[in-house]
């Protein structure tokens, strides 16, 4: 397949990216600057802003656009997130419908459903930290569905980094309660799934996995939120 890849340089899209080439795809990154993308066979990169310029020719041709793009954890940022979901999303959208493109998948997050997830000294810090990115997830997902796109909006729980382990639980909406993580591998293998089987059709697939109790310590959402 040929992907448009959004947020290839980002902590999910470097996995995107990663797992599609050794698959066998051919990408289209799209960054705001492709000075320090590495040279890679089946790797193009396009330079452009999301929040403004014209996506049509970055997505001419391609089969899906998967979009990586997110905030980061920076507390100044999530109290001030640039509108990437929103704005982003609308600038995406045009693109697709200009080059005619038809499937997309993005990240939102399971909490944009239910903030009711972990232990409590894990969902007080982490969801007030979260509600203007929470917010404009939901505004994304309401264009989505406004839109004629053939979208999928994946709801991951509380990022982490780790290895990919493929074993994750997919579940309609919203992440299992016993659950709260997901790992970003996981995501783009996830992503790179919808994108190549069509699945999950304008819908919000959740997914998360069992993680060892030290992923969601004290330490570790400090850890997080700190950088």
């Amino acid at each position: 397949m040929k992907l448009a890849v959004l947020g290839a340089k980002g902590a999910v899209g470097q996995h995107v990216l990663d797992q599609a080439l050794d698959r066998g795809h051919a990408v289209t990154a799209i960054e705001l600057d492709c000075a320090d993308m590495p040279a890679r066979a089946g790797l193009t990169c396009i330079e452009a802003d999301v929040l403004q310029d014209d996506l049509s020719g970055a997505f001419a041709g391609c089969d899906a656009v998967l979009s990586c793009l997110g905030v980061g954890n920076a507390p100044k940022v999530l109290l001030d997130p640039p509108p990437l979901y929103t704005r982003g999303t609308s600038n995406i959208l045009a693109g697709m419908q200009a080059a005619g493109v038809d499937r997309l998948a993005v990240i939102s997050a399971s909490f944009v459903e239910s903030k009711n997830r972990g232990p409590i000294y894990f969902k007080v810090p982490v969801m007030a930290a979260l509600h203007n990115v929470l917010d404009q997830m939901k505004e994304m997902e309401a264009q989505l569905r406004a839109s004629r796109v053939d979208w999928t909006a994946v709801r991951p729980g509380w990022l982490m980094q780790g290895d990919l382990t493929a074993d994750y639980v997919v579940t309609p909406d919203v992440i299992p309660e016993h659950l709260v993580r997901t790992r970003m591998a996981d995501v783009a293998h996830f992503m790179l799934h919808l994108a190549e089987t069509g699945s999950w059709s304008r819908q919000t697939p959740a997914l998360a996995r069992q993680e060892d109790a030290e992923a969601t310590s004290v330490a570790a959402v400090i850890r997080d939120m700190t950088g």
